[in-house]
């Protein structure tokens, strides 16, 4: 299969409702699910290396789901920005679950779409179908270093205008130097998806996203941002799932002390380190996608 299907699942709001699209890719009726979610500026598209890689190597029959979080790619933007946070997100997501149905559940989460699993897996009596089995947590953890939060919202709602997608990438290569060394044609097909025309623009291209998903960033403090990181410790200290925490060796977001923590408290999560990236290993390059295909596979 080289190209997933997309589908979409209504998910409620105050303000009406919207829908949230996603990318299924393998065997649309299988019982295991792995569901992947991408970081706070990206889309479902991020894992089709991934998800291509855990279909082709499954014994056993495979759905892999990959959903734009709301605001992206494909799905709706919301009506009211302040929505656009992790309570939220899990919500959707769990909206998502229901109407895919699980037999079996896997959670792989870049970023933010780790920050969402940790609500999905650590919050107890929610409506999940069953319980996650395995977590892969990618570069993310319950404290997130001010310091990158500080350069996110450097870039972050600015979607610019582009007269081409070889400019667009060019632009995207300069504000993501921790994703590591990706050749330059797979850059090129990762930022293929991460445009969409823009409107009344002749041609022109711009960033997918809403740019008010920057919003509720740029209203963040440090205080805020530490009042949030005990709760998320908590959180991740009630997770049940056998955990997977793969981290960039040079990442600014997820420290090194925050990685041996979480080795050594909750569900005391596998660490494995890329060398030579930083914020966050995207998943196309053959030893991070052994990594994680082996982890959810044994």
């Amino acid at each position: 299969m080289t190209d997933p299907e997309l589908l979409f699942v209504q998910c409620p709001d105050a303000q009406g409702g919207h829908r949230m699209a996603y990318w299924q890719w393998g065997e649309a009726g299988a019982g295991h699910v792995v569901v992947c979610v991408h970081g706070l500026s990206r889309q479902g598209r991020d894992f089709d290396v991934l998800a291509q890689a855990l279909c082709r190597r499954a014994t056993h029959p495979l759905r892999v789901v990959c959903p734009d979080v709301v605001g992206r790619g494909r799905s709706d933007w919301l009506k009211d920005p302040m929505g656009y946070q992790i309570p939220a997100y899990a919500g959707d997501m769990l909206a998502l679950l229901a109407q895919l149905k699980p037999q079996v559940l896997d959670w792989v989460g870049t970023s933010m779409g780790g920050l969402i699993g940790l609500v999905v897996c650590g919050q107890t009596g929610l409506p999940l179908p069953v319980p996650v089995r395995r977590l892969v947590l990618n570069d993310v953890g319950p404290a997130v270093d001010w310091g990158a939060i500080e350069r996110i919202k450097t870039y972050l709602g600015q979607t610019g205008r582009f007269d081409s997608l070889e400019q667009a990438a060019a632009a995207m290569r300069a504000i993501s130097a921790g994703f590591g060394p990706i050749p330059a044609a797979q850059w090129l097909e990762l930022c293929r998806h991460m445009v969409r025309p823009l409107e009344g623009g002749a041609g022109a291209l711009t960033l997918h996203y809403d740019p008010a998903i920057a919003l509720p960033v740029h209203a963040a403090t440090q205080e805020s941002s530490a009042q949030g990181e005990a709760m998320l410790w908590q959180l991740y200290d009630a997770i049940q799932a056998r955990t997977l925490l793969t981290r960039g060796a040079e990442s600014d977001l997820l420290t090194p002390a925050t990685a041996t923590a979480m080795a050594q408290r909750g569900p005391k999560a596998q660490v494995v380190e890329f060398a030579g990236v930083g914020h966050a290993p995207m998943f196309v390059a053959t030893d991070q996608v052994d990594c994680v295909a082996r982890f959810l596979l044994e």
